[in-house]
């Protein structure tokens, strides 16, 4: 059996290291990687990098590999290859299995304002805060870029590339990030607002909980639509049981 997981999350990894430790000798990994990131963290089992040139390009992949199965563990916010791995399953006749930790729920003492995109978020900006901790990655920082009178420091593994806000400092670091950072980050740099991406999961959660305890306003961008019909879990856990199942 060949299964192909759409990886480059935590999920993605974690699914990939249980299905190495069963050792079967009848299975066969592969982690598709986008290539976004210059130094990812590899997963066990096989790795290609790159994409797959659209639907018609996965398809052909899926097909001239024998792939069996496909686990979508994507970011929630890499919109069109969810899109494309629905429809190119189903062209090829693979079954599909999505794989998406939960979404980020507000608690009492949150001051969230949701953007449905990155441009509604940089139009709630300016009467939110003038020193701005911005956690969207280093792709989509042209929306902020006309934003003249705010600061920014934006964090990001790689280093952004132009267009993006002519007043800032970048952080380069990659999470799991823990709480006592969060909160010494936000007073060093004496943050006011923070913008980020409801990409959920534990990894970098404590800013929402340092922002919550600073009583400061998060602008958070919701996820996009997912692709309909196709099966969903939460969990690594989940998703190896599913495959197995196969």
């Amino acid at each position: 059996m060949h299964v192909l997981i759409l990886g480059g999350t935590t999920e993605a990894r974690g699914l990939a290291e249980l299905l190495a430790a069963d050792a079967r000798p009848d299975l066969r990994v592969t982690t598709s990687l986008a290539g976004r990131v210059a130094s990812p963290r590899l997963p066990p089992g096989q790795v290609r990098v790159g994409g797959f040139g659209g639907v018609d390009g996965l398809t052909a992949w899926l097909v001239e590999h024998r792939v069996d199965a496909v686990v979508d563990a994507t970011h929630p916010f890499a919109r069109a290859m969810s899109f494309h791995a629905a429809e190119s399953a189903a062209v090829a006749g693979v079954p599909l299995l999505a794989l998406r930790r939960p979404g980020w729920q507000p608690t009492a003492g949150d001051r969230w304002h949701e953007a449905g995109s990155l441009d509604e978020a940089a139009d709630l900006l300016p009467g939110l805060g003038a020193r701005v901790f911005l956690t969207t990655g280093r792709t989509g920082l042209a929306a902020f870029a006309d934003l003249v009178d705010l600061w920014f420091l934006v964090r990001s593994v790689d280093p952004p590339q132009a267009p993006h806000p002519p007043r800032m400092e970048v952080l380069l670091d990659r999470g799991p990030f823990a709480l006592d950072g969060e909160r010494a980050l936000l007073r060093r740099h004496r943050i006011d607002a923070v913008v980020t991406k409801d990409s959920g999961g534990a990894a970098t959660a404590p800013k929402l909980v340092a922002a919550r305890e600073a009583g400061l306003p998060v602008v958070l961008v919701r996820r996009p639509p997912t692709p309909e019909g196709v099966p969903a879990v939460t969990g690594p856990e989940e998703a190896a049981a599913w495959v197995h199942g196969h």
